[in-house]
Formats: structure tokens, C-alpha cells, sequence
């Protein structure tokens, strides 16, 4: 399995959208896929599935297609599954709750070590058998406990000088629904933006184009 830095954006923005399929393959006992069935699960062309995993090494026998769980297995080693990562949540709003209730961070490979927010009513109490930490000590916390990643749901207007205070603090990766578009001092920070405005607004234009 092949892993480095030169295979292109839409290949590993598909990824997942692979892994999602394929796990439900293997949760429901399937042995071997197709590239065709692949493709018509998910509305893309065989030739293309089948040229997006030749990006990472030859996971399937021509005539056999896909052996499912070591396709699974493959899948996650790219993802980065097995890594052991782990995560804070930085802001305890609404979106935070709903993330920390009822997202499934482990399945994604993230352990969620910790939440924090600034709201003085919040520090202190638990969500969903967390303990609110003061923001204060998030810097200290990171430095000590070194999370990989933080999952930023601050306010806009502070979301640059979190951001920045994570970084600044050993950081590696954001998980970034602020609605704020980050610029971040140092660029090996990997940021992957959530904008729930732009997705919706996305959809209005889709459907004003049936119009």
C-alpha cells in the first residue's frame, strides 16, 4: 500500500466515500465486490474506482474483484483508521453537544480526550461524561496530552485566535466548523473546513436550477 503526498486531492476526497461503502459490504458478511457493483453503489465508473486504489498498490485479482475485508483493511491503513488519533473539542455550543452525543469519533479513528470552552456556567459540569475544561488550560493540555487534532466550534470571531492558540500549542490538524475560512502561521497544520452555509446554499442552487 502506497501512501505519500503525490496522489491528488480528488482521489483522497473519495476515500471515504469508499470506505463508507465498503464497510457496509463487510458489516453485512460480504465476501468479494466488483468494481462494477462498487460503481454502481456509488455512482461512479468502474474504471475510475479501479484507477483511484491502483493510486495505492493492486488490491483486487482481475475476474476475482475485491476481496472485502482486506479492501476494508486497506482502505483503513489509508484513512489512517488504526492510528490511534486522538481529539479535543474546542467550544461546547449547540453543535459541539450534538457532535459529542451523537457522532461517532472512534469509527472514524479519534478518541475524544477532552472538551473545553470559555463560558463559566459550562466549566466545570459534564457533557455526555466529559468534564468542561476552562480554555485557559487548553495550551497546557495540549502541550501535555498532545491530542493530534482539535474540533473547533468557537464563535467566528474568535475562531482565528484559537486556531492559532492550538497551533501554537502542537496541534496537527483542525476539524473546522467556525464558518471561518482560518489562515494559520504555519502551514504543515492540515485544516479541513465543515461549513454547514456553503453546503446549504449549495442545495438552494440546486434546486432553483430545477426551477
Amino acid at each position: 500500500m502506497k501512501k505519500n503526498g503525490n496522489i491528488a486531492t480528488p482521489v483522497i476526497l473519495r476515500m471515504p466515500r469508499y470506505y463508507r461503502c465498503v464497510d457496509e459490504l463487510y458489516q453485512s458478511n460480504c465476501v468479494r465486490v466488483s468494481s462494477n457493483t462498487l460503481a454502481a453503489r456509488l455512482g461512479l465508473t468502474a474504471s475510475q474506482i479501479r484507477q483511484d486504489f491502483s493510486c495505492f498498490g493492486e488490491f483486487g485479482q482481475q475476474g476475482y474483484g475485491y476481496n472485502v475485508k482486506k479492501l476494508h483493511s486497506e482502505i483503513q491503513e489509508i484513512l489512517g483508521i488504526n492510528e490511534g488519533h486522538k481529539a479535543i473539542v474546542v467550544g461546547c455550543g449547540n453543535l459541539a453537544r450534538a457532535l459529542i452525543k451523537n457522532f461517532d469519533f472512534k469509527k472514524c479513528g479519534f478518541e475524544l480526550i477532552a472538551v473545553f470552552d470559555a463560558d463559566p456556567a459550562l466549566i466545570g459540569t459534564e457533557l455526555d461524561g466529559y468534564l468542561v475544561r476552562d480554555v485557559a488550560d487548553m495550551e497546557e493540555y495540549v502541550r501535555t496530552m498532545k491530542p493530534d487534532a482539535a474540533v473547533l466550534t468557537v464563535p467566528t470571531h474568535v475562531a482565528h485566535d484559537s486556531a492559532e492558540a492550538l497551533v501554537k500549542a502542537g496541534i496537527r490538524g483542525i476539524w473546522n466548523f467556525t464558518n471561518c475560512d482560518l489562515s494559520i502561521s504555519d502551514p504543515s497544520v492540515r485544516i479541513e473546513n465543515v461549513v454547514l452555509l456553503d453546503s446549504l446554499l449549495t442545495l438552494s442552487y440546486r434546486l432553483s436550477e430545477d426551477n
